[in-house]
């Protein structure tokens, strides 16, 4: 073997490891590139996403390109180091060649490369479109014959290639990806996410306001105590009933109420029902996503939530179901009354707050499924009458009930999650 041809195979042999190390990091890249992301970037006209979405189309045809130039780049290598060996040290250097390739192959054509394929996909993946996409015309009669036997094998296992596609992500798992956000978005913004994203997850029963809570104005009583009661309470809307909630004959938008005091239109109750809209009921059980749907295609901004009888159960507005999604409106008026933080960082808490406000305005987690409201949640644990003094564990949470009224939890204090030690 002559100098030049010593020369030529060394150059060739370095080479052809450089060209197994490129295959090896475009299958990585290409691979693990986010198509999320490029199909974001191909709707923004970027020409490299558009042909690597070319390209992924048919994984099989990309695969086969790429193993075709990796299988024969690495059989040439292994044959010119072979014989580079037999030249120097004789039929013993065929064994050596074998070993020093095998590692050289590895650690320079394989792991180095994959690797950093796999910690920037996308920015190899750039790099190595158009060469792959290149080198994928050139040796298309090979690609395609591999292919054709290849998709024969495995459409007798049942497997289509051809019908392939990216599976969609479920709920749980764009919950996960919103969660990695965290320092891309601000927080408020990570909120609203998995608030639209728990919509369907939630019913009407898990924010409404419960009928204990309902504030409204009989149509038995006195005009005057009617009227007073419209100017005490500044509220967009009031439920209007006959004797009990469960008898409601509509529901007075108080603008119209102040259209007609600056009319100064003679105010009788007859002239007052007119001007009451017709009630909206919705079943309990109902999903707050469909629900919003309601809202949005009816004039009706505020439900009243009844059960299989026709029992009215609680009351429920536009803004309770947005406020799932980004937050409570009043947060800063009414959280601070209802729910107080205190010295030891425990929290004084009404009993008539959910527990799912509780735990926004906190950040504990008290437990969701079940009672909605902290009153609730206690007396469930209890199993019987609340009274005053009595500490009951939840979730790791000690509560103990402060004040009872109508055998009802009005006032309770949480303290922190007791932590298990390990072991026990």
């Amino acid at each position: 073997m002559s100098h030049f041809q010593i020369t030529l195979f060394s150059i060739l042999l370095v080479l052809l490891i450089l060209l197994a190390a490129f295959f090896a990091c475009a299958e990585t890249g290409l691979m693990a590139i986010n198509r999320y992301r490029l199909r974001h970037k191909a709707r923004m006209k970027k020409r490299y996403a558009v042909r690597l979405l070319q390209l992924l189309k048919r994984p099989d045809r990309l695969l086969g390109a790429i193993l075709i130039g990796s299988t024969f780049a690495n059989m040439l290598a292994s044959s010119l180091a072979t014989l580079l060996a037999f030249h120097f040290w004789g039929d013993e250097g065929a064994l050596l060649a074998a070993i020093l390739l095998t590692f050289v192959v590895l650690i320079f054509a394989e792991i180095a490369p994959k690797t950093l394929a796999a910690i920037y996909p996308e920015k190899v993946a750039k790099w190595v479109a158009y060469p792959i996409q290149l080198v994928l015309r050139l040796l298309y009669p090979a690609v395609w014959l591999a292919n054709a036997i290849t998709n024969g094998f495995l459409r007798l296992l049942h497997i289509r290639v051809t019908s392939y596609a990216v599976e969609p992500l479920s709920r749980e798992e764009l919950r996960s990806v919103v969660y990695d956000t965290a320092g891309k978005i601000s927080r408020q913004y990570q909120n609203m996410l998995l608030g639209i994203l728990d919509l369907s997850k939630l019913t009407v029963d898990d924010v409404m306001i419960p009928r204990n809570e309902i504030s409204g104005v009989d149509i038995e009583q006195p005009l005057e105590a009617i009227i007073a009661y419209i100017n005490r309470h500044h509220q967009d809307w009031i439920p209007v009933y006959r004797e009990n909630i469960n008898q409601i004959i509509g529901v007075l938008y108080t603008h119209e109420m102040l259209r007609l005091l600056l009319s100064k239109t003679t105010i009788n109750k007859e002239l007052l029902q007119q001007f009451l809209q017709e009630p909206y009921f919705v079943p309990e059980g109902t999903s707050l996503n469909i629900q919003l749907g309601y809202f949005q295609q009816s004039q009706n901004k505020v439900a009243f939530v009844v059960d299989e009888y026709g029992e009215i159960q609680g009351l429920l507005t536009l803004n309770d179901i947005l406020e799932e999604i980004v937050g409570d409106f009043t947060s800063s008026i009414t959280s601070g009354k209802r729910i107080q933080p205190q010295p030891d960082n425990s929290y004084l808490v009404d009993g008539a707050v959910t527990v799912r406000e509780f735990n926004r305005t906190t950040g504990w987690e008290l437990p969701i499924g079940g009672p909605r409201t902290v009153n609730g949640l206690i007396v469930e644990y209890l199993e019987a009458l609340p009274h005053v003094g009595t500490t009951v564990l939840i979730a790791g949470y000690p509560l103990e009930i402060i004040q009872v009224k109508d055998n009802r939890v009005k006032l309770a204090r949480v303290f922190q999650k007791i932590e298990e030690k390990e072991g026990h």
